[in-house]
């Protein structure tokens, strides 16, 4: 062991550097913020600690070592191992360890088996939140903490990621909440991020040790963390900022020289790496960049001297979310003046400077004529400032932009972190566009990145002009964009690529997530951009770029919404009159005081801001409804306020039903949830259970108290509010004591309209009880009975039956009588909630009034999860309807475009037809954040409005409390129907496109080319020769990342990852021109489940309309009957080849991946794996299945043949969604990941996934309501497919290779842990392939899904907490996958999962621990290089010996590269 050890941490915002001695002494270290240069400060650091030391052992660690260890060659430790290795030597009573780095957050229990967890995509950042945080606040990190120790009020503040929570701090900051405690609270926030992202069901208590710079640094974020865990002991170690650094010092064997290192670091000077997609620069010269300049500075608004003015001058204020801005005009609409900055946390003080100022610079004979006020602040400023009105931001920018290019026909505003798109059309405003929580902030996320770097905003998009390979950091949120950022950075990319590629981000942003743009030319050609975001010169050219188009840029870009409100200003001046906003003198008198109180008028109990003035007026604000603004000493008449469905139908469901007296309850308690499919079958649960005798007992109503009580038994961060929300309903029942707690999974709906595709409930509605069974055990301890059977709901007969099975010690005649009342009882209730709307509909008719129908799922009735939108539309004198109280009032005209397989959005879809019929309603839909159905619904429902000439509006919801965008949203709505009445414009018949181009028999016979998607990379080698035999022209996608960019464009960017690539591939090989459209196919699969998946057809439908190839068929292949082609019949040779070719790709996969990372001839594996495919492609091009048996037992004797070196390496399960398991690039080629980390994959076959659909028939009939016939149908098809796999199943027998598992021992595998029930997606089967994996010994397992993918909440994440319950051994990890997801974060989190694996493995040897993890493989892998490149001429590693070649001149004389790579694979 050398006498002195260097550990070296590259984070993501800071590195830092640990030098021990022999005895573990800290010599020296270092914590350097890297400013985005990481090889620069990587220099500077590493020089200085090794100047002291000629030799020393040296390792690297964290989540930009994995370069710095390619670029320096040195040993990388995984940052959780490193930090491992110091917890046992300095802090071993540890019980559980949180770290928390610049964007890393990870949890490690180290009692009872090491378990270690780290923050997924959209836990965002940790470190570098607050930052960002704290920049909104005006201060850096230590400022915010010294705020923090002065608070006295804690704010809820959204937890998911820095997105949500910047949304819930900037109107905190605008009402003039106190620093103190927007600090305080931030900082809560990051607590519960890190407890509900990570802990994920188990507990945190004992001794529990606080490591990373941010706990180091932040004593009140420690102080938070300890307040909240209570924990036996809290552990803040000396020099914890470090600690990793030293973990990776005490981890490091490997010996260098101080020379050494300095030549490698010389090196790393001039070397360049591009693994992140580059774009094209934004400019291709300087004098592109001076025309440019020259172009947009001809659109500029006239001046005038202030000094000189007389008479009446109009003032506009712009209170944004992070800028405040003011103009002031004279009559002609010159500026007299005009401010832009910050509004520093305090817009009210800084408009009140402002205003001096402009008093100040006045001339005696001028005055404010009129004042209007616009944006976050507006509210605020025009009662404090006694301003004369205010206005709307959408109407105040087309005002301003009407001025300066009449006749505007598009308006992209991009503020701070506000995004507004306006669309007009013969001057009448025909959308508004407002970005949701989820892709806020990307005009601020721009100005903090610079600041963390050091610079002003300027200064960076000056750099981003400069760049000549802008880096492609995706289009998702800042959060997404933020984790390519650092994955950009580590490679060395320059500030200005960021920069540049930042620019490209914001604005693909927009114009895809946001505006969700198709076809340029919807724009028009007056376009005008503006915002303070596009006075950055790289965004606007990026905007330019993206969209091919010029565009105007006024000058004074970010002044629009003031410059606009003083055009309104000046506009409604009536001659002689004066503002009535504060003089001079009372302007200079003006103070204000602010504190906070809980309103409690209502159940929503508002934590209100009151602003009080020194005149004795005082202001309310973050009060959801107008009764907390109400003065109790005055009381004002208001006129009678229209209905308000959403409260009265919750008073219906809920405070209606009166439960039974204790002494009365015969049976017991019964405790419900108040969540999720409560909201639908409430009525008829209270009913049945009060039949029977039992007192039901229902949870509190939903509050944010009540979501904490749940937020450590959540296990996955990424569902929807409304699902988090069941964890605290179900522990608030068991803290009032409830011993019995009923909590039914529902996969179907009652059927409402017969004509829809199927009723399924949505995945995460349908199954969610059983993430409460496996992820709430300690919480119910051994007392309590959780009781959640999967029940068919939509056939009372078979209702009656199961909940019989259910409740077998109650007298089935007593189950029947209560099963009959309920269903009468539900009935009861939606008739009177139909009567409800029809009343009201009627109402509006006699009256005139207007009303918003509020539609959504059942479960946004909840005050918690719809943050009192539907009393903020009363308000404003709309009558609130529910879907479902008008959704009987028409039919849905079919066909739809999409496949109508969820029952909560058939009625949505009902609803919708009946709205756009009538002009005095108008449709607002709620969506969950999450919400992965919506992807579906909300484009289907806005096809349905505009197909009659109607408004279509969504607000996103989730954790966020601020109404801030829902009100924008809603007043834009409220000013668009009043332009549209004025000039009379009113729906019209409905031109519903028919979507459905079926393939005929002669297009079969004309020979079209029929383009499928690459679902599987080595299964569709088999696939298209055993498609192509039944006659048919196929050709197949081949892999592109480009296709994502093309998915993003056609795609609603909330569909998962699977349907973005999938559609984007088939629109991309459309899109190249290699094909005649009117001879062309596409062909997709479809299943008919409740997932999503059965949609992409429509999706694609969609896209090819969007790129005017409408006339193009999508076939559907599909086995259950859903749609038919006449030109593709699905019939038993078409099976049979589908069948074969599957167990083809199965065994193929199978012997390849337990081959090739033990092959002592590099390549070998896959010459013989393209050889077997070419024999077999063969075979099935003539439809020859004879040859299978003999094929599989060849097939496995070659392979079992194949020269391997005999060593021990960790198997590594690939489980999860279907496409993203097989599919190289969706999982950014996960295989080749583990084997190169010296793993060796095991991927289930892909056949039983089929199998597994199959099986769901037996399911559905002995749980559900399914027939007997499918159930008899489908088990012959199993037996059938079974005898068909037989010649596979007997060759692999006795081999190394394994067989696949029986699926009705799948099946009861999976029943152990989760419901069958569960048919959605992968459903249980998902779970059935780890518990298989387990019994064959493979213990560790990548668990891959799309991000927020629905079923995996449950099946994948879900059950996770259980499975390693069951098998101690298990080392699990979920990685998502996502257009802008980081591969860094998930290498990182693969790279952890195989770090503890090769631990487990040496343990289970009874090996000494080794910190060098992989020390011994890597021997193994340097050895088997220098044995066969001494055999071979070209003197690469890894070469084949010329007697393990098939042709040895080829490796002998290295002719040709492409023949070296197949043969030896030395890359010459």
């Amino acid at each position: 062991m050398e006498k002195y050890r260097i550990g070296l941490d590259v984070g993501s915002t800071t590195i830092k550097t640990a030098v021990i001695d022999e005895n573990g002494n800290l010599l020296h270290s270092s914590y350097d913020r890297h400013y985005s240069d990481i090889k620069s400060t990587i220099v500077t650091v590493l020089s200085r600690a090794v100047k002291s030391y000629d030799r020393f052992a040296l390792a690297v660690t964290g989540s930009g070592g994995i370069s710095v260890s390619n670029w320096l060659n040195i040993p990388f430790i995984q940052e959780v191992i490193a930090g491992i290795e110091a917890i046992r030597k300095y802090i071993p009573q540890t019980d559980v360890a949180i770290e928390l780095g610049g964007e890393d957050a990870k949890i490690t229990y180290l009692k009872g088996g090491v378990e270690q967890r780290m923050n997924g995509t959209c836990a965002g950042g940790t470190g570098a939140f607050i930052d960002q945080m704290a920049n909104l606040l005006g201060t850096d990190a230590k400022g915010l903490n010294e705020y923090a120790k002065g608070h006295k009020t804690i704010y809820p503040i959204a937890s998911r990621c820095g997105v949500f929570a910047k949304s819930d701090i900037q109107p905190l900051i605008n009402d003039g909440a106190a620093k103190e405690d927007i600090a305080a609270s931030v900082l809560q926030s990051v607590v519960n991020q890190t407890i509900s992202g990570l802990a994920c069901g188990k507990p945190i208590k004992g001794h529990v040790a606080f490591l990373g710079g941010p706990l180091h640094f932040l004593s009140e974020l420690g102080a938070r963390f300890v307040e909240t865990l209570q924990p036996e002991e809290a552990i803040f170690p000396e020099n914890s900022q470090v600690f990793n650094a030293i973990g990776a010092a005490l981890s490091a064997t490997k010996s260098f020289t101080a020379d050494e290192i300095r030549e490698g670091l010389e090196r790393l000077k001039t070397m360049e790496s591009h693994e992140v997609q580059r774009l094209r620069p934004l400019f291709d010269s300087p004098e592109e960049l001076e025309a440019f300049r020259a172009r947009h500075a001809k659109t500029e608004i006239a001046f005038a001297d202030i000094k000189l003015h007389k008479g009446p001058c109009f003032l506009g204020v712009d209170a944004g979310s992070t800028t405040t801005k003011a103009a002031l005009i004279d009559k002609d609409g010159a500026l007299l003046y005009s401010w832009y900055g910050s509004n520093g946390g305090d817009p009210l003080k800084t408009i009140s400077g402002i205003l001096k100022e402009i008093y100040e610079l006045m001339p005696e004979d001028a005055y404010i004529g009129r004042a209007c006020c616009t944006g976050y602040g507006e509210n605020l400023i025009k009662n404090a400032l006694k301003l004369d009105r205010g206005e709307i931001e959408t109407m105040a920018h087309q005002t301003a932009s009407n001025v300066i290019l009449p006749g505007v026909q598009f308006i992209l505003d991009i503020g701070g972190q506000d995004m507004k798109c306006i669309k007009i059309k013969d001057g009448v405003v025909t959308d508004v566009l407002l970005n949701e929580a989820c892709s806020s902030g990307c005009g601020s996320f721009i100005e903090t990145f610079a600041a963390a770097l050091g610079m002003t905003a300027e200064e960076f998009a000056k750099k981003g002009l400069e760049s000549s390979s802008p880096v492609d950091l995706g289009s998702r949120c800042t959060v997404f964009m933020n984790s390519r950022v650092k994955q950009a950075q580590k490679e060395g990319a320059s500030v200005g690529d960021i920069s540049a590629g930042l620019a490209y981000s914001v604005v693909k942003n927009a114009l895809f997530k946001v505006i969700k743009m198709r076809d340029f030319s919807e724009m028009g050609d007056k376009v005008i951009v503006q915002g303070g975001t596009f006075l950055n010169e790289s965004v606007l050219r990026a905007f330019e770029i993206v969209s091919g188009r010029d565009v105007i840029r006024p000058a004074q870009a970010g002044l629009m919404g003031a410059y606009g409100c003083a055009i309104i200003s000046r506009n409604t001046y009536k001659e002689g009159t004066r503002s009535t906003i504060l003089s001079k003198d009372e302007l200079e008198a003006f103070s204000f005081e602010k504190h906070t109180k809980r309103c409690g008028k209502c159940g929503n109990n508002c934590l209100l801001t009151v602003t009080e003035f020194s005149d004795g007026r005082r202001f309310i604000t973050n009060n959801r409804c107008e009764r907390g603004a109400e003065d109790e000493n005055v009381h004002i008449e208001k006129p009678g306020p229209l209905p308000n469905l959403f409260k009265e139908k919750y008073n219906r469901l809920f405070a209606y039903y009166k439960p039974l007296p204790a002494a009365e309850a015969k049976r017991g308690t019964v405790g419900l949830p108040r969540a999720l499919n409560m909201y639908e079958n409430y009525p008829f649960w209270f009913t049945f259970f009060t039949k029977l005798g039992y007192r039901v007992v229902l949870s509190p109503r939903s509050t944010r108290a009540i979501y904490d009580m749940g937020i450590d038994t959540m296990p996955s961060e990424s569902v929807c509010y409304p699902a988090k929300l069941v964890h605290g309903h179900v522990a608030a029942l068991v803290k009032q004591g409830v011993k019995f707690i009923f909590y039914p999974g529902m996969p179907y709906e009652q059927i409402e309209d017969p004509t829809a595709d199927n009723h399924y409930n949505c995945p995460v509605v349908a199954t969610y009880p059983d993430v409460i069974r496996n992820n709430m055990g300690e919480v119910f301890g051994s007392d309590v009975k959780f009781m959640c059977p999967f029940l068919p709901i939509a056939t009372p007969k078979r209702m009656y039956e199961r909940l019989a099975e259910e409740f077998p010690d109650i007298p089935k005649k007593e189950v029947r009588k209560a099963v009959e009342a309920a269903y009468e009882e539900d009935r009861k209730f939606k008739d009177d909630i139909k009567k409800m709307g029809e009343e009201t509909v009627r109402l509006l008719d006699e009256t005139g009034k207007f009303g918003i129908v509020l539609a959504g799922r059942p479960y946004h009735l909840d005050p918690e999860v719809n943050h009192g939108i539907p009393e903020m539309i009363n308000s404003y004198g709309f009558a609130v309807l529910t879907e479902d109280s008008v959704s009987h009032l028409s039919k849905t005209e079919r066909p739809i475009r999409v496949l109508d397989q969820w029952m909560y959005h058939s009625r949505l879809y009902a609803a919708a037809n009946f709205v756009r019929r009538k002009d005095n309603l108008e449709i607002v839909q709620l969506n969950s954040f999450g919400c992965g159905c919506d992807a579906i619904t909300t484009d289907q429902v806005q096809e349905l409005m505009l197909a009659a000439n109607k408004l279509y509006t969504v607000l996103k919801i989730d954790e966020v409390n601020n109404l801030g965008a829902a009100r924008i949203r809603m007043r834009s709505l409220m000013a668009v129907m009043e332009e549209r009445a004025e000039k009379k414009i009113t729906h019209c018949e409905p031109q519903d496109y028919h979507w459905f181009k079926e393939f005929t028999k002669d297009m079969r016979k004309e020979g079209y080319t029929i383009i499928a998607p690459n679902l599987s990379d080595i299964h569709m080698k088999f696939y298209k020769p055993a498609v192509s035999a039944c006659g048919y022209n196929v050709v197949l996608v081949k892999e592109s990342k480009s296709a994502i960019d093309v998915g993003l464009k056609y795609v609603n960017n909330d569909a998962c990852y699977p349907t973005i690539i999938t559609v984007g591939s088939l629109i991309e090989e459309l899109l190249t021109g290699k094909y005649d459209p009117n001879k062309t196919a596409l062909i997709m699969s479809q299943t008919g489940g409740p997932c999503r998946a059965s949609n992409y057809i429509t999706l694609i439908r969609k896209a090819l309309k969007a790129i005017g190839m409408p006339q193009v068929p999508v076939i559907s292949l599909n086995f259950v009957g859903l749609e038919k082609h006449a030109g593709f019949p699905i019939d038993l040779q078409l099976m049979f080849q589908f069948i074969y070719s599957t167990m083809y790709g199965d065994l193929a996969m199978r012997l390849l991946y337990r081959t090739r990372p033990y092959e002592k001839v590099k390549g070998s594996a896959n010459k013989l794996f393209d050889k077997w495919v070419d024999i077999i492609a063969n075979d099935l091009s003539r439809c020859d299945r004879s040859t299978f048996g003999k094929n599989c037992h060849n097939m496995v004797k070659e392979f079992n043949e194949l020269p391997v070196y005999d060593v021990e390496k960790p198997r590594v399960g690939l489980v999860g969604e279907i496409l993203v398991k097989y599919h190289y690039g969706a999982n950014n080629h996960a295989v080749d990941l583990i084997e190169a980390e010296g793993g060796e994959a095991v991927c289930p076959d892909m056949l039983d996934f089929f199998m597994f659909g199959f099986q769901n028939s037996t399911i559905k009939h002995d749980y559900l309501d399914g027939k007997w016939s499918h159930k008899f149908a489908n088990s012959m098809l199993i037996n059938l497919v079974e005898h068909f796999r037989k010649p596979m199943m007997t060759a692999l027998e006795g081999t190394k290779f394994g067989h696949p598992t029986n699926i009705r021992v799948m099946a009861e595998k999976a029943s152990k842990v989760v419901s069958l029930c569960n048919l959605a997606g992968e459903g249980w089967f998902l779970t059935a392939e780890m518990l298989d994996l387990f019994d064959e010994g493979v213990n560790n397992i990548i668990c891959v899904q799309p991000f927020a993918c629905l079923p995996n909440h449950v099946t994948g994440k879900g059950v996770m907490k259980a499975l390693k319950d069951l098998n101690p051994k298990a080392n699990i990890v979920a990685v998502d996958y996502d257009p802008g997801a980081s591969e860094v974060n998930q290498v990182n989190r693969i790279k952890l999962m195989m770090s503890v694996a090769f631990r487990n493995m040496r343990e289970e040897k009874g090996e000494p621990e080794d910190p060098a993890l992989t020390a011994e493989y890597e021997a193994l892998k340097e050895a088997a290089a220098t044995e066969t490149a001494e055999n071979c001429g070209c003197g690469a590693g890894g070469c084949a010996a010329p007697d393990e070649t098939e042709d040895e001149s080829v490796c002998a004389s290295c002719a040709s590269a492409e023949d070296c790579d197949r043969y030896c694979g030395c890359g010459k």
